[in-house]
């Protein structure tokens, strides 16, 4: 017998499903932010304000996610703040935190303070036992105040404040100060973790404070309710394991390529992840992608198929940056407009699994968008009653997104 046919899956399906699994379709929108960060398994969190905005897009109802998010952050902490895949900042279920750590975060963290103490040996006196005592001192300050920003602990902790020159004898020779990279070290361990913002839910002035526990890795890393997939004592196989098959089951079908961007691992760990969960091969119009065993069936086939829906998404809202291979979504005449040079993407506007313009805030609080592709009147008007749905629970607060792009600096001006 000749070898069985792989299911091919299109781009209309993949935009099916896209809607349902992401929560974008008014049928399918969540009651909650944990149900958000659930069904998307990570929101980007490098800009603060694309977490509000990113759960706002997709909650039921016309209610404002502020409250919810700062909820599910600060006081339960049901959500968690943490360096994850590609270096970036996610905010994520808490307890898919420990597979993220140990799959991602904990090696990449290895990386980041060896590379830290060779910038120090080289552009400076300083070295490991000097880096040792200073995060001793932040920690025990930490351990006193509760909580505290960069600046509080620069002035509590003098030696926080030191510079060292980095890339010395090169063209990018600059003072740099320890600060920023120390703490950096020490929130990607796990040691210290990020907590309120001072100002508003669009601030990214984070207070840093020590985890529950001894001796600092339990809270943020371990979940009160930990559910199926979360994993306490995880190895890293069985972590990455874990962190595919909930990708997979939240944005399925997906090529290697895609899942290696996504998560910043080798080929061969995404491989290794692959087959530990079983994922089968499938037809997409990129090539070979793959989806979760019980996961072949078309929409149509589930009586899930969603109606047509509108969202304005968020810069770097991860929807929009879940694929490294976008073309069934976004026409690549588009892209110029949408990304900035380092491939962020700005504010977005969709209809019906397509990236079809847009949108941004004028000074004044307006919210304006402009189509890049018409898709006729019945969407604008759904687009117009969305754009109107964010102003009205945006209200007085000014989002300027922290990478810019051509088409949000024109709207926005």
């Amino acid at each position: 017998m000749g070898e069985k046919r792989k299911r091919t899956i299109d781009a209309a399906e993949r935009r099916a499903r896209l809607g349902l699994r992401h929560r974008l379709a008014g049928s399918a929108r969540a009651g909650s932010a944990e149900e958000v960060a659930e069904s998307l398994v990570a929101l980007h969190g490098t800009d603060p304000a694309s977490v509000f905005l990113a759960v706002g897009a997709r909650l039921a109802g016309k209610a404002g996610p502020v409250a919810d998010v700062e909820r599910a952050l600060y006081e339960e902490r049901s959500l968690v703040r943490m360096h994850g895949m590609r270096h970036t900042v996610f905010v994520l279920p808490a307890a898919l935190a420990p597979a993220v750590q140990v799959s991602t975060t904990g090696p990449a963290a290895v990386r980041e303070r060896g590379t830290l103490i060779q910038h120090l040996a080289a552009g400076s006196d300083f070295d490991a036992a000097w880096l040792a005592e200073t995060e001793r001192l932040v920690l025990a300050e930490l351990a006193v105040r509760g909580e505290a920003t960069g600046a509080e602990l620069g002035k509590a902790v003098p030696v926080l404040r030191s510079t060292y020159v980095y890339g010395k004898g090169t063209r990018q020779e600059g003072v740099q100060s320890v600060a920023s990279r120390v703490l950096r070290v020490l929130g990607m361990e796990g040691r210290i973790v990020r907590g309120r913002p001072l100002g508003t839910w669009t601030s990214s002035r984070f207070r840093w404070a020590r985890p529950a526990g001894p001796d600092a890795r339990p809270d943020p890393l371990a979940s009160r309710d930990p559910g199926p997939a979360a994993l306490q004592d995880p190895g890293p196989a069985s972590a990455r394991a874990a962190l595919i098959r909930r990708w997979l089951r939240a944005s399925g079908p997906a090529t290697e390529a895609d899942l290696k961007w996504w998560t910043g691992w080798k080929v061969t760990d995404v491989r290794g992840a692959l087959a530990a969960v079983g994922a089968l091969p499938v037809t997409l119009d990129e090539g070979t992608g793959f989806v979760l065993p019980d996961d072949l069936d078309p929409v149509s086939e589930r009586a899930e198929e969603p109606e047509p829906w509108a969202a304005l998404l968020p810069a770097l809202d991860p929807t929009a940056m879940g694929w490294q291979a976008r073309d069934w979504y976004l026409d690549p005449e588009h892209r110029a407009a949408l990304f900035d040079r380092s491939g962020n993407i700005g504010p977005t506007v969709w209809w019906d699994g397509r990236i079809v313009g847009g949108w941004a805030q004028r000074p004044d609080g307006e919210i304006v968008h402009r189509m890049l592709t018409d898709a006729g009147s019945a969407a604008g008007r759904v687009i117009g009653a969305e754009a109107e749905r964010l102003a009205g629970w945006i209200g007085d607060v000014r989002v300027t997104p922290r990478f810019r792009t051509p088409l949000e600096r024109e709207l926005g001006a």
